[in-house]
């Protein structure tokens, strides 16, 4: 063991600053170059397997534009789809808002399939 500890450390002596700065360059070039080549298999993987892109869409006609009312149509009955009036104590529209938004998120259903009757606000 005593010889080969000893080669080897000639072996390391010997190199000079150059062999050093070349050996650094080419191993960083190894390493850009495996980069490289991931990059293309990446690409070219997303080109085989990205079959939206490459089957054109039928043209379909541009709709044409609605007419506009001249005048805003007004009406007393709610929406299509609304549950109608809230009644809320303690909190303002914009809270109420926000926590019936939260509450038709949590359930993953829309908000108009959700029906709130009143809305509290619970001081503690």
């Amino acid at each position: 063991m005593g010889v080969t500890s000893t080669a080897a450390t000639l072996a390391i002596s010997k190199l000079t600053f150059g062999e050093g700065v070349l050996y650094a360059v080419l191993g960083m070039l190894v390493v850009f170059f495996a980069l490289v080549l991931i990059m293309v298999i990446i690409k070219i993987l997303i080109k085989a397997t990205d079959k939206k892109k490459a089957e054109p869409a039928p043209a379909a006609a541009a709709p044409a534009p609605a007419e506009v009312p001249a005048e805003p149509v007004k009406r007393d009955d709610p929406a299509p789809g609304t549950s109608g009036d809230i009644k809320l104590y303690t909190t303002d529209p914009k809270e109420a808002a926000m926590i019936m938004a939260i509450v038709a998120d949590a359930l993953g259903k829309p908000l108009n399939e959700l029906r709130f009757k009143s809305i509290r606000e619970i001081k503690e």
